[in-house]
């Protein structure tokens, strides 16, 4: 019987190739994967993540190239990530490990829901293998154990976070691609990323555990860094590596 994963993805806008490319990868190794939302609604990613002609304006490169945005509208068009259950359906004790996918998005409703805190507590509890790519390391942190003084489940461990240099500094909108007026998102606008993640995550860990944030990383240099049952990853540049990583811990 094939393994089964449970991914949770944003309604208000991942990015692309931060599900496609772990998504891809566990389904063509023969993974059961079930997608999760809040809504219940079709996972859309950001506009800047599909967009082929993009310059990161903080790292100044072309992050989304032309054959994953092709894929990824392959996807919506097929409706591989349609009808996702929502994150009250979705029990942890139902799968052999929980990946939660990061995105502009994700820190408006995945990192702060105390549901997705209760689904990876107990995933931790079990024993399970727990990934998260980009801001969506942000959910280990708010993720506590009462067993350990309420502190972070990656208290004194190994985990990545998204480079204080990489962080957008000017206003950003959540607008989705493929947006419908039932699956529209957010009007929202905020001064930059909601919060700057390592900062918070350095905090999480406490004095014995260790952050990797290296802002030379790139698609030839990918940071991901496994520390069981943890497998995060720094941004989308290592989505590719991320998923690698889920199918080699999860095969074994």
């Amino acid at each position: 019987m094939s393994k089964k994963v449970l991914m949770l993805a944003s309604n208000y806008g991942l990015w692309a190739e931060e599900l496609q490319a772990p998504w891809d990868a566990l389904r063509k190794a023969g993974f059961d994967v079930t997608l999760a939302t809040r809504t219940g609604k079709t996972p859309l990613p950001h506009v800047l993540s599909m967009d082929p002609n993009m310059i990161d304006p903080v790292q100044n490169y072309n992050v989304n190239p032309k054959e994953v945005v092709d894929r990824v509208i392959e996807i919506l068009k097929t409706g591989e990530w349609g009808h996702p259950k929502t994150l009250d359906e979705v029990k942890t004790d139902d799968y052999d490990a929980l990946v939660v996918i990061g995105g502009p998005g994700s820190v408006l409703d995945l990192v702060g829901n105390y549901r997705v805190h209760n689904l990876l507590l107990k995933a931790y509890k079990s024993g399970k293998w727990i990934g998260a790519i980009c801001y969506a390391v942000g959910s280990l942190v708010w993720a506590r154990d009462p067993d350990n003084g309420d502190r972070s489940i990656i208290y004194g461990r190994k985990v990545t976070a998204h480079p204080r240099e990489w962080d957008f500094t000017f206003d950003i909108g959540y607008p989705l691609f493929g947006a419908t007026e039932d699956n529209k998102g957010s009007d929202l606008v905020t001064p930059g990323f909601a919060f700057p993640l390592k900062p918070v995550v350095d905090d999480a860990v406490g004095p014995y555990g260790e952050v990797f944030a290296d802002p030379t990383s790139n698609r030839q240099k990918p940071q991901v860094v496994v520390d069981k049952p943890f497998i995060t990853a720094l941004s989308v540049e290592s989505s590719i590596e991320f998923g690698k990583k889920l199918v080699g811990m999860l095969s074994k």
